[in-house]
């Protein structure tokens, strides 16, 4: 079996990087992504979810170092499902409204645009989760 999950979405705050209890850098990102449509009554309608998104060892420091709030971004990884519910994660926030939010594990994590100083030629444009398992040199052809 096989999943694939792939967002593209803003930052809704900068990233928090913190360390396993063994060391491992590991990041948490929230990713806000949108849809837009006109009714038929011609009035607009919007719909925003949000991805708790979390990048571990290398890309969480790279990711932690160069993404800031609002910054755009492309994510591909795995849904992570609530383990009590089976869906996204569900909450009342302090005004007595309902939020969810989709948790996900980054295997990459490619940055798009060029928000606050951080764009092409001024960090990197693509995280891979883990380098690539076998070196270039090494193929036979």
């Amino acid at each position: 079996m096989y999943q694939k999950l792939t967002i593209v979405g803003n930052l809704g705050q900068d990233p928090e990087l913190r360390y396993t209890s063994d060391g491992t850098p590991v990041t948490t990102l929230s990713v806000a992504t949108n849809r837009s449509w006109t009714n038929a009554d011609g009035s607009p309608g919007e719909e925003t979810a949000w991805f708790r998104v979390t990048a571990w060892r290398r890309m969480a420091e790279v990711c932690a170092e160069y993404l800031e709030k609002g910054r755009q971004v492309l994510v591909e990884g795995r849904l992570q499902p609530d383990p009590e519910t089976g869906g996204p994660r569900v909450w009342t926030d302090r005004n007595g409204n309902p939020r969810a939010s989709f948790e996900m594990t980054a295997q990459t994590v490619k940055f798009l645009g060029g928000r606050g100083g951080v764009g092409p030629g001024r960090g990197p444009d693509e995280i891979p989760d883990e380098p690539p398992a076998e070196d270039p040199g090494d193929i036979p052809f």
